[in-house]
């Protein structure tokens, strides 16, 4: 199979280095001729000289004509900032749709405008800036040639002006926020315009409407006037103060408290190079995980919060695929303290990225001191691929009494991973893949040691076809990154077309058929979800999806299908059995949205499995956003478990009372996890990327309602830069 794969990738070696899509369309920036105000009035000298963006093409619901909602959009800058001011005419007449003032807000369900810019002009990285209608902001890095990180965050500034036929505008984004090459006079750049009321969304360069706007395959470009100023030295120190008091009344422990200090920095290495650096950090402020109804036999992924981590990690978390990643950064530190750590990542040249990490945690009474590492080179090539490689190494030491070093993956000696991937990304992002290559290093564990995966796919407006393999070693073991399942071969093929009626109230409609079969390291069959769906997107973008599958397993480990009760299926148990499910998403324009998901069919054992998760939204725009979620699901097996059902509810309020000051309540209620959670965070951002939060959690037993454990934190961080 991957033989095949490497076939089809030099076939088409030819359109990965095309030409760039969109480079007639060109916008000039010069530099300001006067100063600028943010204040989203345009009454500048500057902005009267500035060229013009006009003319946007639509995106959806087609892509074959003009944008009916106009955008103006002009640019200027000046020693220090790059400004831009963005001119929204409202399509139809009433008040713009916003969820609320909240940071980094879903752009679907926002009036919004952003923008893209490709710094280095290599169609694969970035940054976004932009703000929805009543001035909400977005800002985050840019990876893969169309992913947006929004956990970056840097100091920037923005206003947004409401009138009666349009709303503007303007931002000032200093140029030692953002990373480009010295001395280039070419950025890519698109503009994006979502505007609910009309269900338009619309670009200034056009995107075919397979693609986000924010695929920068498709971007314009900004051509300077002269090369942009350099952005100087950049030295950024995030120092934090938190007090906090908790309780652990499951344990009958004494209230505890304490005063913590630590600290943040960002040193520009140089105008493409950042070194990051922490000492005791605190993730106290972070947002709860969103649990879930579990059905499987193998770990569930819960994705990485905390900022440190997030920010600029693509070159980390996207190494592999979603089941098979060498490094993890979850793995790190949720168990013991973090002492340290220090993260190298950025641009070497317009070709090579490159990123180093280094961890350092405390031991304690159950787990060793351990030290992580990890390497990550990325190499461009043709139009927008690359070839990246990774290195991944654990290392433990001052084992605690009684805990003596094993092949655990909590107390091991140590753990190493080495690798390679190439990612394929052709110049119009028609076709997309990978071939990736993984070997680790474990006391005790040699031999099947390593992994091969590859995936194709094409897609344009009206097809989508690929396949997908996996081959994971008995003794592959990753213990810093996210690898479920081991000893397993996985073929995944899948096809699916669009129909594009010429009118009526659907868009386009059509079927997929996607089969997803597994097999042990002798190729026999260990299980199978194989599903045809069919789905219909209306005008209106809601969606209405209809699903029927086909389940095969045979357990290799004992498995307890309650995943509650603790009574197993014994290994070799054979099960196989059919199920039909239904979901819709309402319109996303409304006040009011909702979606839900039937889940109807067989279960192990030859049960009966029924579920339902209904999602309810309300906002009271912009200051309110209230989220419901509530699963409920109900299992019918033989003896020993009977019939179980399972409620998960969890409602979440957002109260923007200004786009710097926030409250979010976050609370879930999980039967089969036994646990009820209470999570109150109040932030005020008291100057750009300066925050003061209280943050407030509470666990307790359903039945009875017991308190388990308590904790109210005092967090306060600040900006310093140069």
């Amino acid at each position: 199979m991957k033989y095949i794969f490497t076939l089809i990738y030099c076939i088409f070696i030819l359109q990965l280095s095309a030409q760039k899509k969109n480079s007639k369309y060109v916008y000039h920036i010069r530099q300001a001729t006067s100063e600028i105000k943010i204040d989203g009035i345009m009454d500048e000298k500057a902005w009267q000289d500035a060229d013009s963006a006009i003319d946007f093409h639509m995106v959806l619901p087609m892509d074959t004509s003009l944008a009916k909602v106009r955008t103006t959009v002009k640019m200027a800058y000046d020693k220090k900032n790059l400004y831009i001011i963005a001119i929204c005419y409202k399509g139809l007449p009433g008040p713009n749709m916003v969820e609320s003032l909240k940071r980094d807000f879903s752009f679907t369900k926002n009036d919004n405008f952003i923008f893209f810019m490709d710094t280095f002009n290599d169609l694969t990285s970035g940054y976004s800036f932009g703000a929805n209608a009543a001035g909400a902001e977005w800002d985050g890095t840019m990876y893969n040639g169309g992913n947006v990180d929004l956990n970056w965050t840097n100091k920037w500034v923005s206003a947004v002006k409401d009138y009666p036929d349009k709303y503007i505008f303007e931002a000032a984004i200093p140029f030692k926020a953002i990373r480009y090459k010295k001395g280039i006079t070419e950025w890519g750049i698109n503009f994006s315009r979502n505007d609910l009321k009309t269900t338009e969304k619309s670009a200034w360069a056009p995107v075919p409407r397979q693609f986000p706007t924010a695929s920068l395959a498709y971007t314009g470009t900004l051509f300077w006037d002269n090369p942009p100023p350099e952005a100087g030295s950049n030295l950024a120190v995030i120092p934090y103060a938190l007090t906090s008091i908790s309780k652990d009344y499951a344990d009958h422990l004494p209230i505890a408290t304490k005063a913590e200090v630590g600290a943040d920095a960002k040193i520009a290495m140089s105008s493409a190079l950042n070194l990051d650096l922490t000492v005791n950090p605190d993730f106290s402020q972070v947002d709860a995980d969103k649990q879930v109804i579990d059905y499987s036999r193998f770990e569930l992924f819960y994705p990485e919060t905390r900022q440190f981590f997030l920010e600029n990690g693509d070159l980390f978390n996207n190494f592999g695929y979603a089941t098979i990643r060498p490094f993890f950064s979850r793995r790190i530190g949720l168990s013991s303290n973090i002492i340290g750590g220090a993260r190298l990542n950025g641009k070497l040249d317009k070709n090579w990225r490159i990123g180093v990490m280094d961890m350092q945690t405390s031991s304690n009474d159950s787990l060793p001191a351990q030290n992580f590492t990890a390497v990550v080179l990325q190499r461009k090539v043709f139009a927008r691929s690359n070839i990246g490689f990774m290195f991944v190494d654990k290392e433990a030491f001052g084992f605690p009494a009684g805990v003596a070093p094993s092949s655990q993956p909590n107390n091991s000696k140590y753990n190493g991973n080495i690798g390679m991937e190439f990612n394929l990304a052709s110049a119009t992002n028609a076709w997309t893949g990978k071939e990736l290559v993984l070997k680790s290093f474990t006391p005790g564990k040699d031999g099947h040691d390593y992994t091969d995966a590859g995936n194709l796919q094409y897609a344009d407006k009206y097809w989508m076809i690929g396949a997908e393999y996996e081959y994971v070693g008995a003794n592959y073991n990753a213990e810093v990154g996210y690898v479920p399942r081991d000893g397993y071969i996985r073929l995944n093929p899948y096809i699916g077309y669009l129909f594009f009626p010429k009118n009526g109230i659907i868009l386009s409609h059509g079927p997929q058929i996607n089969f997803s079969d597994y097999y042990d390291g002798s190729f026999n069959p260990t299980d199978y979800r194989d599903y045809l769906s069919y789905q219909f997107i209306f005008r209106d973008r809601s969606i209405l999806t209809g699903l029927v599958e086909k389940d095969y397993v045979k357990l290799l480990s004992p498995f307890d299908p309650t995943n509650f009760t603790g009574a197993m299926l014994p290994t070799g148990a054979i099960s196989n059995w059919e199920n039909a499910e239904l979901s819709y998403f309402s319109q996303p324009q409304q006040l009011y949205t909702y979606d839900f998901t039937f889940d109807y069919g067989g279960y192990y054992d030859n049960g009966k499995k029924t579920s339902l998760a209904f999602d309810f939204g309300y906002r009271f725009q912009p200051i309110v956003n209230i989220a419901w979620s509530t699963t409920v699901s109900d299992i019918q097996l033989p003896q020993p478990w009977g019939e179980n059902t399972f409620w998960l509810i969890g409602p979440k309020v957002d109260v923007t009372f200004t786009n710097k000051f926030f409250l979010t309540g976050y609370y879930q209620y999980n039967q089969q996890g036994r646990n009820f959670n209470i999570n109150t965070r109040l932030q005020y951002r008291f100057r750009p990327a300066s925050d003061f939060f209280i943050v407030y959690t509470d666990n307790y037993l359903p039945r009875p309602f017991n308190v388990k454990s308590r904790m109210l934190v005092f967090k306060m961080t600040y900006w310093l830069n140069n």
